[in-house]
């Protein structure tokens, strides 16, 4: 069995991705693919990290998780996600870094299952917008509280990734950049799922029809069902020509509220959170779902 922890990160996903999969029942019995319902097991692999101390798990405890998120007991995936795997939102910035627990949350991740085979997936978002997302999400935290003392420059993703792959231990570390979602969900939940390139999903569209005005979503709908799609590339190019179109005006703002912020200063982080992402794209060990 595979076991997939979708770890985040934090303001990327609001569970749509199990709950798109969770949508395609039939597609899921085809390839033994168990999606279980987040609440169904938060709580229960909470109490089996706190218990276990990251140790392995025994084979009763790992016969009660499953047992807790599904009476399948055929399964060749096993699919988890919760953004609060790799800590609470209160302590994605602390005085000793960005997501500095991260990586030490992977091995115990791990041994739930210690015999099975793991993997691990991850969004990453421009940390300009996940301030200003933390910020709206913690609003009894004044700004210097939220920043624990850090330059907002200094929360850089490629230092908590090369940690992050030296933890996983040669598993399979997936990433993708949260601002690339509209153009790669397609990518994304078959990365997730293991579901085949070729097997069509409900909600492959959902990022799409999310961010774009009706008409553009009716017309894109429209093209798609007269001009089929033969690659993954023609169809990132076709979605990107109608987003320049079509998406909505709120989609691509980013207002700066927050204290002595300007454009200068989020077009600073931008430029150094594009800088890593490249960076990242490239480390061995790392599968990068790029545009």
């Amino acid at each position: 069995m595979k076991v997939v922890f979708h770890l985040g990160a934090h303001s990327t996903d609001e569970d749509r991705i199990v709950r798109v999969l969770a949508n395609n029942p039939k597609v899921l019995e085809k390839f033994k693919i168990v999606v279980p319902p987040p609440q169904k097991y938060r709580m229960v692999l909470r109490d089996a990290l706190v218990s276990l101390h990251g140790e392995p798990a025994p084979l009763q405890v790992q016969d009660a998780i499953i047992e807790a998120c599904s009476d399948q007991h055929d399964m060749d995936r096993l699919i988890f996600s919760h953004e609060f795997f790799l800590c609470i939102p209160e302590r994605v910035i602390t005085e000793h870094g960005f997501y500095t627990r991260a990586a030490s949350k992977l091995a115990p991740l791990a041994n739930l299952f210690p015999e099975d085979e793991t993997e691990f997936h991850m969004a990453l978002i421009n940390p300009a917008s996940l301030i200003l997302q933390l910020a709206q999400r913690l609003p009894k935290r004044s700004y210097e509280q939220l920043m624990s003392g850090l330059d907002p420059r200094d929360l850089r993703w490629e230092t908590v990734v090369r940690d992050m792959r030296e933890a996983a231990q040669g598993r399979r570390l997936v990433l993708w950049c949260n601002e690339d979602v509209p153009l790669i969900w397609p990518e994304v939940l078959r990365a997730v799922s293991g579901v085949p390139e070729d097997q069509g999903l409900m909600g492959d569209m959902l990022i799409l029809d999310q961010i774009m005005l009706p008409e553009g979503r009716a017309r894109l709908r429209a093209y798609f069902k007269s001009h089929p799609v033969k690659s993954v590339v023609q169809r990132r190019k076709i979605a990107a020509a109608f987003l320049g179109k079509y998406v909505q005006p709120d989609e691509i703002e980013m207002d700066a509220p927050l204290p002595g912020w300007t454009d200068e200063l989020i077009a600073e982080i931008t430029a150094q959170y594009d800088a890593d992402v490249a960076s990242i794209a490239r480390l061995p060990g790392v599968e990068f779902i790029a545009p």
